[in-house]
């Protein structure tokens, strides 16, 4: 998953960059608003933090421009003033929720956890296809109940997935939602990451989970669970 985060408080910045990279999230940052507003709209996000007292442009106006030209990726705002009119005024410009500082960091991994998720239709933490299970809570991949160990950006790519399952997703896309933005989006890293998925997750090519897609990209296949293929 990739994200934006716009924070003008530099250490703030660098201790909320760290632990989002520990929760496998790739994180684009910014410290004012307008260089926030120039990244929001250049890039693709999966969701954004965004501090209500960015210099430059404020993030009332910020949200509301990235609401303006379309962007509807989920907004998580961060703000130091303890008011309801402002937690209203980010609200209203279009933010999805709000978290006041000073705050612990694994509360705010954990209301963007649930923002991605809501996004993207999934109420559960846990996330199923078929045999195939992914919680986004512990970072668990299982086929059953086996553990699948998987990389890092194996995980994130296997989440992208399973959040849009039946969805076709571009080698662009991907990599534009695993990496930030100094990556290098001609390489063919995406293709060898799909290959270690297939092989750790279907290495018999039973279920055929990753499709490719010549052209277009590739998509994870709608799987039916045992349970309801027995009913």
């Amino acid at each position: 998953m990739r994200l934006l985060l716009v924070e003008d408080d530099r250490e703030l910045q660098a201790n909320l960059k760290q632990h989002l990279i520990q929760a496998h999230y790739s994180v684009d940052v910014a410290s004012d608003g307008e260089e926030g507003l120039f990244q929001a709209l250049e890039y693709q996000y999966d969701a954004a933090i965004i501090d209500v007292g960015l210099p430059k442009l404020d993030g009332i106006s910020l949200i509301n421009r990235v609401r303006e030209k379309g962007r509807d990726y989920p907004i998580l705002i961060l703000t130091a003033r303890d008011s309801w009119q402002d937690k209203v005024a980010g609200l209203d410009a279009g933010a999805d929720d709000y978290l006041t500082k000073p705050f612990h960091p694994e509360e705010l991994i954990a209301r963007l956890k649930a923002l991605i998720r809501r996004a993207a239709g999934k109420a559960s933490p846990l996330i199923t296809n078929g045999p195939f299970s992914l919680n986004t809570s512990t970072l668990e991949v299982k086929k059953g109940q086996e553990l699948v160990p998987l990389s890092g950006s194996e995980y994130k790519l296997f989440e992208i997935f399973m959040l849009h399952q039946g969805e076709v997703k571009s080698k662009t896309v991907l990599t534009e939602h695993i990496y930030d933005q100094d990556f290098d989006l001609d390489s063919n890293v995406i293709e060898v990451f799909i290959r270690r998925l297939r092989k750790k997750l279907d290495p018999d090519n039973q279920y055929n989970l990753i499709e490719t897609l010549r052209g277009q990209g590739y998509r994870l296949r709608v799987l039916v669970s045992e349970q309801n293929a027995n009913e």
